[in-house]
């Protein structure tokens, strides 16, 4: 037997079913399982031999056999504004990075479902990394988690996950739909469907498949551009997915009473921030229950972007508004430390060199 193969094995990300099954597997009946369950996720239980609800011998089962493990923090970047940019290892050495976010009453994760992207949108930091791996549901599920920890936020709180870090979660679909079941589980992590946002650059075939999901998070599509030619110099997957194809799909895709889809919209200066723009992404707009997010670009060394003036970004709101299309402007958090959209690139990693070499 190789040293790797007698390594426990984790549970994080193991679902009611799965745990349910192991328990049947090991002489127990089944409900053991959603004991097992409830434990590591509702109760944030990492030492197997502290579940007392399960009887001893299935316990020394466990603990034989398998572990808890988080995400290891190996950095924290703490923002002025309170945001936290954190830098975390994984168990093959890899590593990724999440935010937390404090805003008044609620507080907001912000996880990665790959390691580095494979979409290469032109103005984004975490592109330069390329892609390494997907993520499995169970790091999604502990970054969340981990971030919990270190910022002692408890379960009942006002918490918000959006998959807006490294990667493109509709690339990593099936572990992502997973972690999300387990976010949203009564039993699991607790946290309401409506609280939890997926982001996409607008991979329309599981757009499709998303609407279709039982268990459906909000979706938010980052649209960034008003032409085809814009867009595809600005989001590659623009030259696959179309915006024509994309704007079907969303008009097409259900939502729920008082739900709208959310279009987040990065204004960079000269490139995709005048009148004209704004008014033909209000045209997109005909047809689909939607408000957009206006996120003036977040710079940093290596891209030649930057930001327009504000007096550009509110001009560009309120022609979205006398279109009666609903605008926000979003000043991003953690800018100071690499936190904000976007900026996501392992800066302050110790292979940061090596990853981009």
């Amino acid at each position: 037997m190789s040293a790797t193969a007698s390594l426990p094995k984790n549970l994080l990300g193991w679902s009611r079913a799965e745990l349910e099954q192991l328990a049947v597997e090991a002489g127990q009946p089944r409900f053991r399982g959603r004991q097992t369950f409830r434990g590591i996720y509702a109760r944030r239980v990492r030492d197997l031999g502290a579940l007392t609800d399960l009887d001893k011998k299935f316990r020394d089962y466990l603990l034989a056999r398998y572990t808890v493990a988080l995400p290891r923090s190996e950095r924290q970047f703490t923002s002025r504004d309170g945001s936290a940019r954190y830098l975390l290892g994984l168990e093959d050495g890899k590593t990724i990075e999440a935010v937390y976010m404090p805003i008044e009453d609620r507080v907001t994760f912000c996880i990665s479902s790959q390691v580095g992207c494979a979409v290469d949108c032109r103005f984004c930091f975490t592109a330069l990394l390329g892609v390494k791996r997907n993520l499995t549901a169970g790091e999604m599920v502990g970054q969340v988690m981990a971030l919990s920890e270190a910022q002692h936020v408890e379960r009942g709180a006002h918490v918000n996950v959006v998959f807006m870090g490294m990667g493109e979660p509709l690339l990593n679909y099936g572990p992502v739909m997973e972690a999300v079941r387990i976010l949203a589980d009564p039993d699991g992590l607790g946290i309401t469907l409506r609280r939890i946002t997926i982001s996409t650059s607008g991979i329309v075939p599981r757009i499709r498949d998303l609407a279709c999901e039982a268990v459906r998070p909000r979706l938010a599509v980052s649209l960034n551009a008003s032409t085809d030619e814009q867009r595809s110099a600005l989001v590659p997957i623009n030259r696959k997915y179309p915006i024509s194809e994309l704007m079907r799909a969303c008009r097409e895709y259900p939502l729920r009473p008082r739900e709208r889809l959310t279009f987040e919209y990065v204004l960079l200066d000269g490139v995709n921030d005048s009148d004209q723009d704004a008014q033909r992404v209000a045209e997109l707009m005909q047809g689909v229950r939607a408000k957009i997010n206006l996120i003036p670009y977040n710079s940093g060394p290596g891209l030649p972007f930057r930001a327009p003036p504000i007096e550009r970004v509110l001009s560009f709101q309120q022609v979205l508004a006398d279109r009666r299309v609903p605008a926000f402007i979003r000043i991003s958090r953690g800018q100071d430390v690499m936190a904000a959209c976007g900026q996501l690139s392992l800066a302050g990693a110790p292979s940061q060199a090596a990853a981009r070499a």
